[in-house]
């Protein structure tokens, strides 16, 4: 297995930290690896301890190595959270060829020029995202390569983050003993997984509802055009669970996924479990329906959030539809509600893949999908072979090597090489 050939995705959220390891096969993709591990040191989607967190990421990385027998030692990193920006900018360029071929050299070229873009101090960009080439005043070209022209202009959606989040970020990993080949914001990511085109041309909200925030974001003309997200997530419904139930917050986290349901009217009255009571060594019985009471009411304040952010947005009554990911939508009832909420046709999102057929795994494997789509398989996710390996310095023993560039350095080049 080369090292071309693989390219593995590191989503770190709230609760979980996740690992999957993609194998590019003839253009296809295949999962072949996932670990998972609780997230320490994380709360409300910031970091808040830098060891915890280093330890959750490669305790999930160590589980996942586990499933292939392989040694990971190159991840593309998700991002997402409330201080992610985006804007527009325009990038022109002459064609340099003397045929005046549009080779890949000018396409860097304007992509570069489109990066040229004032910024606050404060902030870095993460990702370019072109939404149309024009050759020669020609508009809608998604790939000019080989085109003859003589001027090459670009209209992309720049999205940038705060320095400390991404700096803190990648400082955790780097950390773990892993190279970082890229950041990816996250909301890309799950649109490539979870929209086809017509919807991300007609209007289509995508949000993600992860364990301490939701992420909204809205597709139109075929990308990305708003983002926003709400401090709001499943935590808050294992929170009322524990606080109505009178129980601790693990067993009420237990009690959600395996009794839990969205909606009053789908919850059965027969389906009986017992609770130990805070403070008291009795157990107490509560049904099916006694759990939905509580958690329908949190699940409604979630989708009317959604759509008041839709509306302030300014995309009200372009929307002409939702797509639901993240780890807090797999409750049964879930989308019987969010159509009753939101007043507009709703589905769910899951990965079609042997393993991680959750939406809590959108995210991951939709950022292996952006990566084999967009930036290339090259240099991607480099894994070894653990036997093969085995004089090699291990990853677990330490930071990498000083001979490395300085990390500052690395996010600088790094920013220069997204596309």
């Amino acid at each position: 297995m080369s090292s071309n050939d693989i390219i593995v995705s590191l989503d770190i959220g709230t609760s979980k930290v996740r690992a999957i390891i993609g194998e590019m096969n003839n253009g296809a993709i295949n999962i072949i690896g996932v670990g998972s591990a609780d997230s320490e040191g994380i709360r409300k989607g910031a970091i808040v301890d830098i060891d915890q967190t280093v330890q959750s990421i490669r305790n999930a990385v160590e589980h996942a190595e586990r499933m292939v027998d392989i040694q990971i030692s190159d991840v593309y990193v998700g991002i997402q959270g409330n201080h992610i920006g985006l804007q527009t900018n325009h990038g022109v360029v002459a064609v340099s060829n003397e045929d005046r071929e549009i080779g890949e050299e000018d396409i860097e070229r304007v992509l570069q020029a489109a990066k040229v873009v004032a910024l606050p101090p404060e902030r870095e960009i993460i990702n370019l995202v072109p939404k149309q080439y024009l050759v020669d005043g020609l508009e809608g070209i998604s790939d000019p390569r080989g085109m003859i022209g003589v001027r090459l202009e670009v209209e992309a959606t720049i999205v940038t983050g705060t320095k400390t989040a991404i700096h803190n970020l990648m400082r955790c990993v780097e950390k773990a003993g892993l190279r970082i080949s890229g950041v990816i914001l996250l909301s890309l990511a799950s649109g490539v997984m979870s929209l086809t085109k017509d919807e991300k041309m007609i209007g289509t909200v995508l949000a993600d509802i992860g364990a301490a925030s939701t992420t909204i974001a809205v597709y139109e003309q075929g990308g990305l055009a708003a983002i926003s997200t709400l401090p709001i997530g499943g935590e808050f419904v294992t929170n009322d669970i524990a606080y109505g139930l009178r129980t601790q917050s693990d067993q009420a986290e237990k009690f959600k996924l395996k009794y839990g349901c969205a909606n009053v009217a789908d919850a059965a009255d027969d389906v009986k479990f017992k609770v130990t009571r805070m403070g008291s060594n009795v157990e107490k019985e509560f049904s099916q329906r006694d759990l939905a009471s509580i958690i329908e009411p949190r699940m409604q304040e979630i989708f009317q959030l959604i759509r008041q952010e839709v509306r302030r947005l300014g995309y009200g009554d372009k929307v002409n539809g939702y797509v639901l990911t993240g780890g807090a939508v797999a409750l049964p009832g879930t989308l019987a509600l969010a159509q009753l909420e939101l007043e507009s046709s709703v589905r769910t999102a899951l990965p079609d893949y042997i393993g991680v057929k959750d939406s809590a795994y959108s995210s991951g494997v939709g950022m292996i999908q952006y990566v084999s789509k967009y930036m290339g398989v090259r240099g991607a996710g480099a894994v070894k072979n653990s036997k093969a390996s085995s004089s090699a310095p291990s990853r677990k023993a330490g930071p990498a090597p000083s001979s490395k560039p300085g990390m500052f350095e690395r996010i600088k080049n790094m920013f220069n090489e997204f596309i």
